[in-house]
């Protein structure tokens, strides 16, 4: 059997409808039926900050599910987005998932993969600033982590405004699934070894083969879409999760 990844983006645990959360806990119950190995490509949490000896609340049921996954021999590798770029320690020691710096240029699924969430490449508002301050810049998050966190994470989760899109969809979804799409042509125009390009944060699943050959694919998300993709050397697809 090929070598099967797993990618999946833009969960939002901490904003998503309860359903949808419950609905990704019952995806990794089952993940291992599609895949030996699961990207995360970014923003698997609304907000996610570790202090020094503190890590925001709420995740346990996920963390527990993603550790135990490990421990079944399942290789979890994790690309940070704008809403928790700075994995940290904890994810990695604890829970055991592998960091990879963004962009991720190397092997996946058995093909040549370009791998980034995606942030960063197109129009940003102040909450998006806000959050890529607090989570990727070595200046910010030094301050970020001097505020109590029963402040500072709830002003993050306020300023990342996911729960306020839930019912109407991100405003900016048509255009950022755009600019990503011909982003991605453009990557694979100047790296012609490239197989695959692969983003998240547009919240809009998608799968094109831009040349013969050489693909673009973006997962989706677990807000309105509940999608994810599967990746080998003989084949790619989108998928819905349905419990």
């Amino acid at each position: 059997m090929p070598d099967r990844t797993i990618i999946i983006s833009d969960v939002h645990l901490g904003a998503a409808p309860k359903h949808n959360e419950q609905a990704f806990l019952s995806f990794l119950d089952q993940a291992p039926q599609w895949g030996e190995k699961l990207l995360i490509n970014g923003d698997l949490f609304d907000f996610w900050f570790e202090y020094r000896q503190v890590i925001p609340r709420g995740h346990l049921n996920t963390l527990a599910k993603l550790r135990r996954l490990v421990d079944e021999g399942m290789e979890i590798q994790f690309v940070g987005g704008n809403h928790d770029a700075w994995g940290g320690s904890f994810l990695e020691e604890e829970v055991g998932l592998q960091i990879l710096k963004s962009p991720y240029i190397g092997t996946l699924g058995g093909r040549n993969a370009y791998v980034a969430h995606g942030d960063g490449l197109g129009e940003s508002d102040w909450g998006y600033r806000l959050l890529k301050w607090a989570s990727r810049g070595k200046p910010g998050r030094t301050l970020f982590q001097w505020i109590h966190p029963d402040i500072g994470v709830p002003l993050a989760r306020h300023a990342s405004r996911t729960e306020e899109w839930e019912a109407t969809g991100l405003p900016t979804e048509g255009s950022r699934a755009g600019h990503l799409t011909t982003y991605a042509q453009k990557l694979l125009e100047e790296l012609p070894d490239l197989d695959l390009v692969v983003f998240g944060h547009a919240h809009k699943p998608e799968l094109q083969e831009i040349s013969p050959g050489q693909f673009y694919l973006n997962s989706g998300d677990w807000i309105h879409h509940n999608s994810f993709a599967i990746v080998s050397s003989t084949d790619i697809r989108l998928e819905t999760f349905q419990e």
